[in-house]
């Protein structure tokens, strides 16, 4: 039998699954990077990587906790009141509980604290999330004219963001963006349409509370979460 064993683990700026992008590659200023663990701590494992534009996460979803699978699920872009069959969506509720990003190679360190470490753009991984694999993605792995299905408008932003600069301005520019983009993604489960309800998500140690009308995301407060938190 096929035993998989993390080669590492993504150090990312999401604390919990909530606010996470969708998809890799949709908010692209998301930075991680990843951690290898023993006995794959080898600088020579990377050699020539940094030839490449973008890799392959091979990864696990680590926080999916159920002790069975169904052959349907509701995906959360349909409302989740529609079910498809679980290969005909990204679902974490998988028989092997696999998922597969493509993100963009920024740096890679051989010598850190940490053995060699690579940093990556657009990663849509929590925090602590197991890799299993990395591979170099090739421009033969894209194909433009793929159909979506249901989620092809998965990558238009719907949401136009307000009072945005009141809370998001005092915070360092590069958060400030990253946070704007995460929020006109509209980060909320597809059937949540109640527009008096105030929802919060954790980006770094930042918290942001926001609420939902139509197609405007009103931004309600940012505060930064103290340790004890």
């Amino acid at each position: 039998m096929l035993k998989l064993e993390p080669i590492a683990h993504i150090r990312s700026d999401f604390p919990t699954k909530f606010g996470i992008p969708r998809q890799s590659g949709l908010v692209g200023d998301t930075r991680a990077s990843i951690i290898f663990t023993e006995p794959y701590r080898k600088p020579e494992a990377l050699r020539e990587l940094e030839s490449f534009s973008h890799i392959w996460l091979l990864w696990g979803f680590s926080e999916a906790c159920r002790s069975s699978w169904s052959p349907t699920v509701r995906p959360p872009r349909l409302g989740g009141n529609v079910r498809v069959g679980v290969f005909a969506s990204r679902s974490p509720y998988r028989p092997n509980p696999i998922g597969l990003s493509s993100v963009k190679l920024d740096l890679i360190e051989l010598e850190t604290p940490d053995g060699p470490v690579i940093h990556v753009l657009g990663a849509d991984l929590m925090n602590r999330t197991p890799i299993y694999d990395i591979k170099p993605y090739i421009p033969g792995d894209c194909h433009p004219q793929a159909a979506a299905g249901f989620t092809r408008s998965l990558e238009d932003a719907p949401l136009q963001v307000a009072d945005s600069e009141k809370y998001l301005e005092p915070l360092p520019p590069e958060d400030a963006a990253v946070i704007r983009s995460l929020l006109s993604y509209d980060p909320r489960p597809g059937y949540h349409h109640d527009p008096d309800r105030i929802y919060g998500m954790e980006y770094k140690d930042f918290e942001i509370k926001f609420s939902v009308r139509g197609s405007l995301l009103t931004v309600r407060g940012v505060c930064r979460r103290t340790q004890e938190q």
